[in-house]
């Protein structure tokens, strides 16, 4: 049976706008109302369904945005299942930015393209048709999970991550702005991935920027691209991260380090889905669906004025909050196990076995950095370890062979009582076992460790060690 079309109504005092939106509306394939007013859309709303309304935000001379404001929160009050997209001026989003406050799901600022009110529709309808799925709906098992959706590099079935996944396998299929938070180490790139991996988008470019390590003054080349001759080292032009990602996923990564100036630019892209090359005054379209994340606290960040509020509404229209591994302890000796796998094969140990001893050791610590900790941890232990079962005292020696806090009790050249080792003592026998479990070659020796070919051999000089 085919669905009934969607009914969308469009509130805007201006009949021009009106009988664009309509126009642009149902040729989309959506039946569209119109009201002048806030009094005539809100008898409207009395007695018929709508899935969705469009609403500007002034409906006289005053452009305060009060009426709009007003008009919104009583719809609200009324119908506050009902998706509302609220339709503004660039010069008024923190106008905008309450109306999010007051529950609009989402803001579109003038001038704005076809193409942004037709995504912008299609966005809020797809969440609202996954959330009204998921809405009742018991917890799905993990196999069930697996049947449905692609998440197998997430390790797990504690009932939170379940939850999470359920939400992932379903957001996928819309082009909503994700927000990942949570914890470093907790797995926020794998939940990105697994948004791209199961979303429409899978065969078009899944694009990662780490803007935590892109310099302010370099931020609008990496991520718009230059053309030739727009600074002194631009000897070609060059595009940039979200043209690369066109038609498929951008993932911005660490997005609370972001600098203010550099959080306008994205901002405006983000709105405009258009852009200008460094150097080039051509305007040039994008159209590629955000994923974020951060292990900051973002709201705090708002708070004392170093994230913009207006950007923080525009990434997180699904909000996706990752438990930090200490919360799900059962889980660890099967993070563990995922981990030895992964890392005998990599290293080529056939010869290793995880003792019960060893998981239960894994699962009792904390493990401040999360998985990728226990990760880092695991390959250490496999890179090390002799032929056999490895046991607690392994894992014990690995762990203490990791990068440690700047105590006294714990400074470079101290000893670990443990152990019974220095630190230097550790990194050259860490060394002397890769270059070892790879016949001496350097390239593979140093990827295993997580170092250059030419840090390695500094190394190896500084122990007196030969190639």
């Amino acid at each position: 049976m085919t669905p009934a079309p969607r009914k969308i109504l469009i509130v805007d005092d201006d009949p021009a706008v009106r009988a664009s939106l309509a126009l642009l509306l149902s040729q989309a394939g959506y039946v569209t109302t119109e009201a002048d007013g806030p009094e005539f859309a809100l008898s409207l709303l009395a007695r018929d369904r709508f899935d969705l309304a469009l609403q500007d935000m002034n409906f006289s001379a005053r452009t305060s945005g009060d009426e709009g404001l007003n008009l919104l929160r009583r719809v609200k009050q009324l119908h506050p299942a009902l998706p509302v997209i609220l339709i503004t001026a660039w010069g008024s989003v923190p106008l905008a930015v309450q109306g999010m406050k007051a529950g609009a799901a989402d803001f579109v600022t003038k001038p704005w393209s076809h193409e942004q009110i037709l995504q912008s529709v299609r966005t809020i309808l797809g969440v609202e048709e996954m959330r009204a799925r998921t809405g009742n709906q018991p917890l799905l098992s993990r196999a069930d999970l697996d049947g449905r959706f692609h998440f197998e590099a997430i390790v797990g079935e504690d009932q939170n991550l379940l939850r999470i996944l359920d939400v992932v396998g379903r957001v996928a299929a819309t082009d909503a702005p994700v927000l990942i938070t949570g914890e470093s180490g907790t797995g926020k790139d794998l939940i990105a991935e697994a948004i791209w991996r199961n979303s429409r988008r899978k065969s078009r470019p899944l694009v990662k920027v780490n803007l935590a390590g892109i310099p302010d003054t370099l931020f609008a080349s990496e991520m718009f691209g230059h053309v030739k001759g727009a600074f002194t080292d631009a000897k070609q032009d060059r595009i940039g991260r979200f043209e690369a990602a066109d038609q498929g996923t951008i993932f911005l990564d660490e997005i609370g380090d972001l600098d203010l100036s550099s959080q306008v630019k994205l901002l405006r892209v983000l709105q405009d889905r258009s852009f200008e090359r460094v150097g080039s005054s051509t305007s040039r379209t994008v159209d590629a669906r955000v994923i974020s994340a951060t292990n900051r606290e973002l709201p705090a960040a708002i708070e004392s004025g170093a994230f913009r509020e207006d950007l923080f509404y525009r990434l997180n229209l699904i909000s996706i909050h990752l438990s930090p591994l200490r919360e799900r302890r059962a889980d660890i000796p099967r993070i563990a196990r995922f981990c030895f796998d992964n890392a005998c094969r990599q290293f080529a140990r056939t010869d290793l076995a995880l003792s019960r001893s060893a998981e239960d050791w894994l699962a009792q610590q904390m493990w401040p950095g999360n998985a990728r900790q226990l990760k880092q941890v695991i390959e250490r232990t496999v890179l090390l370890a002799s032929a056999g079962e490895i046991t607690s005292d392994d894992v014990t020696l690995a762990d203490k062979m990791g990068p440690a806090e700047a105590t006294e009790s714990t400074s470079p050249g101290s000893r670990l009582s443990a152990a019974g080792m220095t630190l230097d003592d550790m990194e050259r026998e860490m060394i002397r076992a890769a270059l070892s479990r790879f016949d001496g070659h350097i390239t593979r020796a140093a990827e295993a460790l997580g170092i250059s070919r030419a840090a390695l051999y500094r190394r190896m000089e500084k122990y007196g060690m030969n190639p």
